[in-house]
Formats: C-alpha cells, sequence, structure tokens
C-alpha cells in the first residue's frame, strides 16, 4: 500500500494541456499516477493538444477506462494522495456535485471527498453562470478544492507554457508536492508582484 499514489481525471473541457502537463510533471516525482480519462476528453486531447489518448495514458503509471467501475481507484479502500481533475468540465463537475457516480472519473472524485481526501476540480469555463456557481459552492462545501486555471502575472510568463506551468504548480502545491515549475513570490528571483 503506497500513499504517494495521486489519481488524476482529465475531462473533455478545453485544456487538456493542464492535464498533460501535470501527468509530465508528476513523472519527476516519486508519486505514482493513476489516470482516469472521459471519452469526451480522448477527442479533445487530439483536436486541441495533438495528444492521442494512448499518448496522454502512456504519462501515467496505471490507466484505466472511464466505464470501467471496477477499477481499483472507485474503491476507498484504494490508498491514494487524492485526486486532480484537469481540465474539469462543467458536466463532470455537476456529476462530482450530485454525487452521480456514474463513470469511473465521477466516482473516483466522490470517493476521494467520503474518504476525506484532496480533490482538486481545475473547472474551465467562463464566463459562469448563477448554476455554475452553485456547483463551485457545493463541491467546496463537500472538501474540494476548486482551482480555475486563470493566470497570474507576477512570475512574468512570456509563453503559453510559462502559464499553463504556473497553474500545475499550483496544483501540486495543493499538495504539498515539491517543485520548481515557477517563479514564486518572494523567492528573489526577480518577481514583483503577488496574488
Amino acid at each position: 500500500m503506497s500513499a504517494r499514489r495521486l489519481i488524476v481525471g482529465v475531462t473533455g473541457a478545453s485544456g487538456t494541456t493542464y492535464g498533460v502537463r501535470l501527468l509530465k510533471a508528476l513523472r519527476e516525482t516519486n508519486i505514482e499516477t493513476h489516470l482516469v480519462m472521459s471519452e469526451t476528453a480522448e477527442r479533445v486531447a487530439v483536436l486541441e493538444a495533438g495528444f492521442t489518448a494512448a499518448q496522454v495514458k502512456s504519462l501515467a503509471d496505471v490507466s484505466y477506462a472511464n466505464d470501467d467501475l471496477e477499477a481499483p481507484i472507485a474503491s476507498g479502500s484504494f490508498s491514494a494522495m487524492g485526486m486532480v481533475v484537469a481540465p474539469c468540465s462543467i458536466k463532470s463537475l455537476s456529476g462530482i456535485a450530485h454525487c452521480y457516480d456514474n463513470t469511473l472519473l465521477v466516482r473516483a472524485a466522490d470517493v476521494t471527498l467520503k474518504e476525506r481526501r484532496r480533490l482538486v476540480l481545475v473547472v474551465r469555463e467562463t464566463p459562469l453562470h448563477l448554476g455554475h456557481l452553485r456547483l463551485m459552492a457545493a463541491v467546496t462545501e463537500y472538501g474540494a478544492v476548486v482551482l480555475p486555471p486563470i493566470p497570474g502575472f507576477y512570475h512574468e510568463p512570456r509563453t503559453v507554457d510559462d502559464m499553463v506551468d504556473h497553474i500545475v504548480g499550483k496544483i501540486l502545491d495543493q499538495f504539498d508536492i515539491e517543485h520548481s515549475i515557477y517563479k514564486r513570490w518572494g523567492s528573489g528571483d526577480g518577481s514583483r508582484g503577488a496574488e
């Protein structure tokens, strides 16, 4: 049994690059990754980022089909640090908020919450209407962390990759995973602003 395991969910929202970059960053650690992608995520990965589902899955230590509700990550007895859904579509957010466990991704998120483990949802939608905000409030009340991919500029990003790294660094921070993929405020490296 290893507590150094992290479940990564990737949904069909725009922003597949966040999940891909997170998996790449986690390969540089001693954390075992367990990936589940929605069917829409598999299509969006190709359209948006040029990655096949097989290429994304190859970045994880273990991957599961989204309809495999008997996978180990569907059970509270599976030991893990928690789960990240990056990006998190509004459909998946709604499923999580309503405990509608009809897919492995939503079931794994629900289990993460019931076991009082960290669940980070990188909700990728804009603008937001009241229904979206209520779903975010609901999952926050259940214990999840809503981490929208809103770029910071105090670290002086020069490329889109710099902005993606900033969000991925914020995700890693939620699990106290050491990294140096973005400049921190007050680190003496020339950063001038704060969030």
